[in-house]
């Protein structure tokens, strides 16, 4: 019987399951997107759904809240001061999971679990700063060495 029990085991203790729904967390928020298979993606997607609520409030007590699961304050400020204002318009279903098809070697499906919610500003830098510079990145190729016989 499956009293007072939520969620998905995924063959794992307390411990490493939390530890898993950390990283995986803190990989999406870092990121905007992470591949995993797609019961971890159900798994972490209500989780990341209450960090971002608690988030649009703004105020400390809301970071702390966050930090006090996540343990990475760049996935914190990231969470409170990017995320969170572009979503305050939603309710809920801050997150889409796109199929990719099964995994070659146990045929796990695979998935690409996205914030519906990213911050352009890290891309729009990027492309300034390469623009600025007027430069095209150049490819060089090492000479190759010759390895002596022993």
């Amino acid at each position: 019987m499956k009293h007072k029990v939520k969620g998905k085991k995924l063959s794992r203790d307390f411990s490493e399951r939390k530890a898993l729904f950390k990283s995986l967390i803190n990989s999406l928020i870092i990121h905007g997107e992470i591949k995993t298979t797609e019961s971890k993606a159900k798994a972490i997607r209500g989780l990341v759904d209450k960090l971002i609520t608690k988030g649009k409030k703004g105020t400390f007590q809301a970071r702390r809240l966050i930090g006090a699961f996540l343990q990475n304050k760049m996935a914190v400020n990231k969470i409170v001061d990017e995320i969170a204002p572009l979503a305050k318009s939603h309710i809920g279903g801050f997150t889409k999971t796109v199929r990719l098809g099964r995994r070659r070697g146990d045929r796990a499906m695979m998935v690409k679990i996205e914030l519906l919610a990213k911050p352009q500003k890290e891309e729009k830098k990027e492309k300034e700063k390469t623009e600025q510079k007027g430069k095209t990145l150049k490819v060089t190729k090492k000479p190759k060495t010759l390895l002596k016989k022993i």
